[in-house]
C-alpha cells in the first residue's frame, strides 16, 4: 500500500508455484500467513466449506485473503457425459476451485478487517480456450463473474479481484502438451499481480497476466 501499511495475509496455497511466487514479493513488505491442504502455518481444503470456516477462525484477524490453489479435470469433452453435479468430471472443478474460491470469499467477510481485500484466481482459458479444458474454462469464467458481481455488494470496503494467469514457464514440463502456441511467463509475475490486488485500491477487477 501507498502508505507503508504492513498487512496480514492469509495465503491459500502457498506452497505451490504461484504461493512461492506470491509470498516472495509480498513478504519482506507483508506478514504471510502460509496456508494448504498438506502444509503451511495453517490447514485449508478449500473443497470443504468447514475446514475454511475452521481456517479462518484459527487464523484470526487479517487483511487480505489471497488463493492461489484450485483443481479441474482436464478431459476431451467427447469423454464427458451427462451428469448430476456430483457424478460429471465437472465436479473436481466447481467443488474446489470454483466454490472452494466463493466460500474462500464468503467466509473471509467476517475476518477481514476493514478495507480488506480478496483475490482468487481464474486463468487464461477463460477467453482462450483449449482442446479438453471445457472445466477450466467453465470454472475460470464463473469465477470471473463473480468477483465482478460480489464487488458491489461487499460490506465495509471490502475489495475482491481475480489474478488470470497464462501458462507458467515453470510448469510448462508437466502442461506443455495443452499449451502449444502459448507464450509462457514466470511465477514472479504473477505474484506481481497479486500485489496489484492486494496492495492497490480496485475491487471487482480480473488482471490478466498474459
Amino acid at each position: 500500500m501507498a502508505d507503508g501499511t504492513r498487512l496480514r495475509i492469509l495465503l491459500v496455497g502457498a506452497s505451490g508455484t504461484i504461493g512461492r511466487a506470491v509470498a516472495a514479493e509480498l513478504g519482506a513488505r507483508h506478514d504471510i500467513v502460509p496456508a494448504g491442504r498438506t502444509s503451511g502455518e495453517v490447514r485449508i481444503d478449500i473443497a470443504d466449506p468447514a475446514s475454511i470456516v475452521a481456517a479462518l477462525r484459527q487464523v484470526g484477524p487479517i487483511d487480505a485473503v489471497a488463493c492461489a490453489s484450485g483443481s479441474v479435470n482436464f478431459r476431451p469433452l467427447s469423454a464427458i457425459e451427462p451428469a448430476s453435479v456430483t457424478d460429471s468430471l465437472y465436479a473436481l472443478g466447481l467443488a474446489n476451485k470454483l466454490m472452494g474460491q466463493v466460500n474462500l470469499a464468503l467466509a473471509a467477510r467476517e475476518t477481514l478487517r476493514d478495507g480488506g481485500s480478496i483475490t482468487l484466481i481464474s486463468g487464461v482459458l477463460t477467453h482462450t480456450p483449449i482442446v479438453a479444458g471445457s472445466s477450466a474454462t467453465l470454472v475460470n469464467a464463473a469465477i470471473e463473474g463473480f468477483v465482478r458481481a460480489a464487488a458491489i455488494e461487499l460490506p465495509r470496503g471490502l475489495r475482491i479481484n481475480a489474478v488470470s494467469p497464462t501458462v507458467l514457464s515453470e510448469s510448462m514440463a508437466a502442461y506443455g502438451p495443452f499449451f502449444r502456441g502459448f507464450e509462457p511467463v514466470r511465477a514472479a509475475r504473477v505474484g506481481l499481480a497479486y500485489s496489484r490486488s492486494i496492495e492497490g485500491a480496485q475491487t471487482g477487477q480480473v488482471y490478466k497476466v498474459p
